[in-house]
């Protein structure tokens, strides 16, 4: 029997003899479990803005991660999740913390009007607007109609925000999707880009390393995952 074979045999063997006695195994070399204690973790520096953590209090907590556009559904769902759980249990909508991570094909998501129509994304993804039948010439979920800073039934970026919903945008995906368009039409550096397609987020959006990340990150605080588009 070749010494590879034979030596693993030996090895599972007395691995079995040991999970049958009730001796844990121990690997050779234990690894940091610090991140996976309760102590609270500090950015290294003020790269990227990690404030909205603390923010993530009380009970229900949820975050709705968008990967697509799909008609803006992810704010949709989020804030319907938020109103279905004040119906069904009374529970202050204010007092839900909702987290919505816009990442990957969803990036179009966190920006402005303004971008919307130069780069006639309506047209691309296929989105019309509902008044005009034609293709949309802006964020579909972008801006509030309302001026209610309480008015739960708000379905856009602005108004979940405005009512105490937090928003995070992948930052690769901003750079993937998003500088392309402005480097490659003004003509700019990636540096240049950046800046200005950091000029047309919407109000409030915070941008994170990478929506994984993100996602992650709302995951340790206590939110519960929704798939949302």
């Amino acid at each position: 029997m070749p010494h590879r074979r034979r030596d693993f045999l030996g090895w599972l063997g007395a691995s079995t003899l040991l999970a049958a006695s009730g001796t844990p195994l121990q690997a050779e070399s234990s690894p940091d479990r610090s991140l996976a204690s309760n102590a609270p973790l500090h950015p290294v520096d003020d790269t990227w803005d990690m404030s909205w953590v603390d923010r993530i209090k009380g009970s229900p907590r949820s975050v709705f991660d968008s990967p697509d556009v799909n008609q803006g559904g992810a704010v949709w769902r989020a804030v319907s999740w938020r109103n279905d759980y004040h119906e069904v249990y009374g529970v202050d909508q204010g007092t839900a913390t909702t987290v919505l991570v816009i990442r990957h094909k969803g990036i179009p998501l966190a920006m402005g009007d303004d971008y919307w129509s130069r780069f006639e994304i309506g047209k691309k993804l296929k989105i019309k607007d509902p008044r005009t039948g034609k293709w949309t010439e802006s964020n579909p979920v972008g801006l509030s109609r309302s001026k209610s800073a309480n008015d739960y039934s708000d379905h856009s970026i602005e108004g979940f925000i405005k009512a105490g919903g937090i928003v995070l945008a992948c930052h690769r995906a901003l750079m993937g999707f998003i500088v392309g368009d402005y480097r490659k039409a003004d003509k700019l550096t990636s540096e240049q880009a950046e800046a200005e397609a950091r000029k047309h987020l919407l109000p409030g959006v915070i941008l994170q390393p990478s929506g994984i990340f993100a996602v992650l990150r709302a995951q340790q605080a206590g939110c519960s995952y929704v798939l949302a588009s």
